[in-house]
């Protein structure tokens, strides 16, 4: 098989030669299959401290020596190059390693060695300065030894000597490993035309293929399970291939190391072939079933008409959201997309308040999941300063919540099959919006303690009131949308609010393209949907106290209307404005009554009137025989 080798391998061969200071940054607590025949065997897992001095043995160096600020300098797999090492520095070695602080005037301290060993034109050298991230606090708060240490290394960097080898001419090397670039000073690196930034990657696809195709495939299960079960794949070669892809796919983003871990769990839960996918379930959430995979087909045919016993008046609303369920519950969400680990379905509810946009989120949480809680909510409104997003997403280490991590980040670990729900997003502030590229785009983000939080088994929704008020150009606020207006106008209008939004006054039209055409714009309450939902209040006021109190409930057609007209006669406010209206116009004044007529229980009681314009409003019962209906 030809070998498949990392771009970032790539750029080490190539500037390992044309530049003295390399910076390695990203993945760089992976472990990585080297290559290549050399000094490691091919394929093989290891380290990246492992990997380093393969390859740079395999090139030709004398010498390969690794420092870490808590131990000194060493090198664990070629002990006799640290002893001439520190020959060739004027150091001991104490216990397999050369002592020496990162930071101080000595000589002895480690910039110091580091710099004598770049000027030696006697061995090609090659040191390796592990977690470098770590010798100092941050960037902004550096002492004058910490600048005198990095200025030690720059220069040390500048003056490298070039070393004449029997494989060539070789160049001196100082290489750092960090996890972010932005952890070293940026004077170090900005503009500085001998240094080169290596960025290390998650594997690729085309990597992740390689460890679960060919030789490499029968190491992810057990002997006994693999020889009773691959005499089927060897004669049906297509549904292991499916079977391979599919598993490609769900380890989108996985490091080596995790690629790995999948290995032995699967060998230590004796899975079977035709289960290999079930694994990165019981990786990332602890579970082996899919909620989405046993979700009955038949019972989602009805989904509307159960949802629209709970949200009026929004059927193209509804049959939108819909349309995201089946594609997520079918498997052909993000089948347009690169990546295989978005979220299941991302989804923009935008229109006038009060008009069912939260409602709908708990109905399909209830519908999909058997339970409403599984829609967790987020305020927005509360996440409007720079710095909320660490309350959001996790501080980082040193800060303060660090231990307790992120709201959502939390929730998402807790309970990975859910309903996500953004109230009013464009209250958050733009640094939280730019975390939701992350979300939408990988379906995963590591939160501030390096645990990887994944979204892909999701449903995000953000919610908006945008587009139902503009700006002219004085800044006054006016009427975008109207109850006057036909559904169709209010969808255009809204949505090209909402496009303007991100597009002129955010300046993010990435945020919007991440959701597509998945804008849904929900409709005013119009005079039947009112209806409908105050028939619904109703009867549910009813049912509840004849269940709660045994008291019966009676209201004649006459006196109904009379609440009919008084609480439909503005729907600007939607269904929100007409439970307020129930509740102003039944609810207070009938509690008052039954108080005042000391009914507690076992009573039917008739309303005759509303009187819907005393101050406050009253009505106006009698009590039928106690025990009768």
């Amino acid at each position: 098989m030809e070998p498949l080798i990392s771009k970032w391998h790539r750029e080490l061969e190539l500037f390992s030669s044309l530049k003295p200071l390399l910076i390695l940054e990203g993945n760089v607590l992976d472990q990585y299959r080297y290559p290549v025949a050399g000094s490691i065997p091919e394929d093989e897992l290891v380290p990246l401290s492992r990997y380093l001095h393969g390859y740079f043995s395999d090139h030709g160096y004398d010498q390969i020596v690794f420092y870490s600020n808590l131990i000194g300098f060493m090198n664990p797999y070629n002990p006799d190059m640290l002893r001439d090492f520190a020959a060739l520095t004027g150091q001991s070695v104490e216990n397999g390693v050369i002592p020496a602080e990162f930071k101080g005037n000595d000589a002895k301290t480690a910039p110091n060695v580091i710099r004598r060993s770049m000027l030696n034109s006697r061995k090609a050298t090659v040191q390796i300065l592990e977690l470098a991230s770590h010798y100092i606090t941050t960037p902004e708060r550096m002492d004058q030894q910490d600048v005198n240490s990095f200025n030690l290394l720059l220069q040390s960097a500048l003056s490298a000597s070039t070393v004449r080898t029997i494989y060539g001419k070789k160049q001196n090397l100082l290489i750092l490993v960090v996890n972010k670039l932005n952890d070293l000073p940026a004077w170090f690196y900005l503009n500085n035309p001998i240094c080169k930034t290596i960025t290390l990657e998650a594997p690729d696809r085309d990597e992740r293929k390689r460890l679960i195709s060919g030789s490499a495939f029968p190491t992810f299960f057990d002997s006994s399970v693999y020889r009773t079960d691959y005499p089927y794949y060897a004669e049906h070669p297509e549904d292991l291939e499916k079977l391979q892809e599919k598993f490609v796919g769900l380890t989108e983003g996985m490091t080596f190391t995790e690629l790995d871990a999948l290995r032995n769990l699967s060998r230590r839960e004796m899975t079977p072939i035709r289960d290999l996918c079930t694994i990165v379930d019981l990786y990332k959430y602890g579970i082996r079933s899919n909620p989405w995979e046993s979700l009955s087909m038949k019972s989602l045919k009805h989904a509307k008409q159960d949802l629209e016993k709970r949200v009026k008046g929004q059927d193209v609303a509804l049959e939108r959201s819909l349309d995201v369920v089946r594609r997520a519950v079918t498997g052909m969400n993000g089948l347009s997309s690169s990546s295989t680990a978005k979220p299941k379905g991302v989804l923009f509810y935008a229109g006038p308040t009060g008009v069912g946009k939260t409602e709908t989120a708990k109905a399909l949480a209830e519908k999909l999941f058997g339970d409403e809680s599984a829609c967790i909510r987020f305020d927005m409104s509360e996440f409007g300063e720079s710095h909320s997003d660490q309350k959001l997403m996790g501080a980082p280490p040193g800060y303060v919540g660090y231990e307790a991590g992120g709201q959502l980040t939390n929730a998402v670990k807790k309970q990975p099959f859910s309903i996500l729900l953004f109230d009013e997003i464009e209250k958050a502030h733009p640094t939280i919006l730019d975390k939701f590229l992350q979300i939408l785009e990988d379906g995963r983000m590591t939160d501030g303690q390096g645990n990887t939080v994944y979204f892909s088994e999701c449903i995000i929704i953000f919610t908006s009131n945008l587009g139902m008020y503009v700006k002219d150009a004085l800044g006054n606020r006016h009427a975008n949308v109207t109850m006057d207006m036909t559904y169709p106008e209010v969808q255009s209008q809204i949505r090209s609010a909402v496009e303007d939004f991100f597009k002129l006054e955010l300046g993010r039209p990435e945020i919007l393209n991440r959701i597509g055409e998945n804008i849904v714009v929900f409709d005013y309450i119009r005079q039947e949907a009112g209806e409908a939902i105050l028939d619904a209040q109703i009867k549910k006021i009813i049912r509840r106290m004849d269940e709660q109190k045994q008291i019966r409930i009676v209201i004649p057609d006459e006196a109904f209307k009379e609440l009919h007209d008084a609480a439909l006669a503005d729907l600007s406010n939607g269904g929100r404005g007409i439970g307020n209206q129930v509740e102003s116009l039944l609810i207070n004044p009938l509690s008052r009554w039954l108080f005042e007529m000391e009914v507690m229980s076992d009573r039917t009681v008739t309303i005759d009137h509303f009187l819907t314009k005393a101050n406050p409003p009253a009505v106006v019962c009698h009590l039928d025989e106690k025990g009768s209906d």
